[in-house]
C-alpha cells in the first residue's frame, strides 16, 4: 500500500496538468498526498482494527480536509451519510490496495474489496473496479506473472487492456470514473519495466493523475516486490504521525516491512 501513496504523491502536481511525457522531476515542492492516500490509510486501519468501515471514512475525511476528494464523495462525508450514493468513480479503486495485501485467498480478496467499495460506491462498475485493483494487485505479489494478471483482469471483469500506452496517450484525458481509470492503469503497469516506470507511464497519461499513479503504484509495488527506498523515503517525511503509524503498523503485519 506504500506504492499506492508514493504513486499519488507523484502524481499530486500533474492533475489537471494533462502531462504527456515520462520526462518530469518525481517529486517538486508542492508534491503532497491527497485524498487517494488518506482513504488509503483509513481501508488499511479498517483491516488491521476492525469495525465500521464509513466511521473510518468519516473520521480520516474531517481530520485531512482539502485533499482534493471528490464531490459526491466529499458532500457524502460532510453530512455524516451512512447510506452509499451508487458512485461508479474511481475512488473505489484507489483506496483499495491495502486489501490485495492482507489476505492470502482470491476469494477473500474479492469479497473485501465489495465490502471497502460498497459503502460509498455500490455502483456495478465501482465494485468491479476495486476488485480488479486489488485482484491485480494480489495476483501481482504472488503470481509475479504479468500474463496471468491480464488475463485474470480480462476474462473476470472485462476490462480490455489490449491497447498500448502509446495508443491510449494522444487523446486519452481526465476521467474520474473506474471504467475510464481502472484499465489504462493496469495498462501503464503491464507496459512497465520497474516500479519508477510503472509511475512514469500512468502519469503520462495526462489523466487523473494521482489517482492513476496510485492505482498503478500498488499494483507496481507488489509486482516489483517493494518501492524504492530514494522514492519511499521522501514520501514518508510528508506523512504525519497517524498516517505513518497505521502505514507501519499494516506493512509490519502483513510481511512489506
Amino acid at each position: 500500500m506504500l506504492g499506492a501513496i508514493v504513486g499519488d504523491v507523484i502524481g499530486s502536481v500533474h492533475e489537471w496538468a494533462g502531462t504527456k511525457t515520462k520526462d518530469f522531476p518525481l517529486f517538486v515542492p508542492h508534491s503532497t498526498f491527497t485524498d487517494d492516500s488518506v482513504l488509503t490509510v483509513a481501508i488499511a486501519d479498517w483491516i488491521l482494527t476492525g469495525g465500521d468501515l464509513v466511521d473510518f471514512l468519516h473520521s480520516y475525511t474531517c481530520t485531512y480536509p482539502g485533499r482534493g476528494y471528490g464531490g459526491f464523495y466529499h458532500r457524502w462525508a460532510s453530512a455524516g451519510a451512512r447510506e452509499p450514493y451508487n458512485s461508479f468513480g474511481n475512488g473505489a479503486a484507489m483506496r483499495v490496495s491495502p486489501v490485495g495485501f492482507a489476505f492470502e485467498s482470491m476469494d477473500d480478496v474479492l469479497a473485501w474489496s465489495k465490502r471497502s467499495a460498497e459503502v460509498t460506491h455500490n455502483h456495478p462498475e465501482g465494485i468491479k473496479g476495486a476488485q480488479a485493483t486489488a485482484a491485480a494487485i494480489y495476483l501481482a505479489r504472488t503470481t509475479r506473472d504479468k500474463s496471468r494478471i491480464k488475463k485474470a483482469v480480462e476474462s473476470r471483469f472485462g476490462y480490455d487492456v489490449s491497447a498500448s500506452l502509446d495508443e491510449i496517450r494522444p487523446t486519452y484525458c481526465f476521467n474520474e470514473t473506474c471504467q475510464g481509470t481502472v484499465p489504462q492503469a493496469l495498462i501503464a503497469f503491464f507496459e512497465s519495466t520497474s516500479y519508477e516506470d510503472a509511475i512514469r507511464n500512468a502519469i503520462s497519461l495526462g489523466g487523473d493523475a494521482d489517482t492513476l499513479g496510485c492505482i498503478t503504484g500498488g499494483i507496481a509495488e507488489a509486482y516489483y516486490g517493494g518501492v524504492p527506498k530514494e522514492l519511499a523515503e521522501p514520501v514518508l517525511r510528508m506523512l504525519d504521525e497517524r498516517l505513518i503509524a497505521v502505514v507501519n503498523r499494516f506493512r509490519g503485519r502483513f510481511g512489506l516491512a
